[in-house]
């Protein structure tokens, strides 16, 4: 990824993310990505309930990848990246990765592909204009 659209969040292993061997648990990578992605669109200035109530808009998931290559362990200290991959009428696609925070090793990478839907019916809807305005550059 690229620091020139990449926005960057840092989260702590806590002893609930890891098994019985001190390992995150592979699901808990996810959740450490949807933490990313909430922080990156509050950085952008939109909170997801106001999304929601204002402009009758969610954002759901419809399509993840992970490609897990270094295990974290408790207590470690990490940052994740979410950068804008592909922008759709409906959708983007999203680019993230997950680094030790002291060594800057990959651990995780993922590919997220999240789609702007009608905060009622669930159908997919337009993504606002005033999102996309400020979304950064796709590469």
């Amino acid at each position: 990824m690229t620091a020139s659209n990449e926005f960057i969040w840092p989260i702590r292993v806590y002893y609930e993310d890891t098994d019985s061997g001190g390992v995150v648990y592979y699901a808990n990578y996810l959740k450490f990505m949807e933490r990313a992605r909430t922080e990156w669109l509050r950085g952008l200035g939109f909170e997801q309930d106001s999304l929601r109530d204002q402009e009758g808009v969610l954002f759901a998931v419809s399509r993840v990848s992970l490609d897990l290559r270094r295990p974290a362990r408790f207590n470690d200290a990490l940052r994740v990246g979410v950068r804008v991959k592909t922008r759709g009428r409906a959708s983007l696609t999203l680019e993230q990765e997950i680094k030790g925070e002291s060594d800057e090793s990959l651990l995780c990478f993922g590919e997220v592909k999240v789609v702007c839907v009608d905060a009622v019916r669930f159908r997919p809807r337009a993504i606002p204009k005033s999102i996309l305005a400020v979304i950064p550059d796709v590469l």
